[in-house]
């Protein structure tokens, strides 16, 4: 599992931003079979958390129903500087972390 994690680098006090986040993952639903006919397991990211200085913004529970590699785009009032946190997990215990900074000027 391999996350990427787009935040504008500077913002102008209570400037609105897209913070944008692509994750490569199969997201397997437990229902497709390979090409012998065998299920491929279930193996979804069942987690998507963003902090902003240590402080949970955004926590999000994914389902079988989400497609492969999630993007996410979400809308953020830039307040003042700090850094985002980016966790993704999956069923197995993968974790992907990311963390970018923000400079509010």
């Amino acid at each position: 599992m391999k996350a990427r994690v787009r935040v504008p680098k500077s913002a102008a006090p209570g400037e609105m931003i897209e913070i944008k986040t692509l994750v490569q993952h199969p997201m397997h639903n437990g229902f497709h079979r390979d090409d012998d006919g065998n299920v491929i397991p279930r193996m979804i990211i069942h987690t998507f958390e963003m902090k902003f200085d240590g402080e949970t913004v955004f926590r999000g529970a994914l389902a079988p129903g989400t497609s492969e590699n999630p993007y996410f785009a979400i809308s953020f009032k830039a307040e003042r500087s700090g850094t985002f946190d980016f966790r993704f997990e999956d069923e197995s215990g993968a974790v992907a972390e990311v963390s970018k900074d923000l400079t509010v000027a």
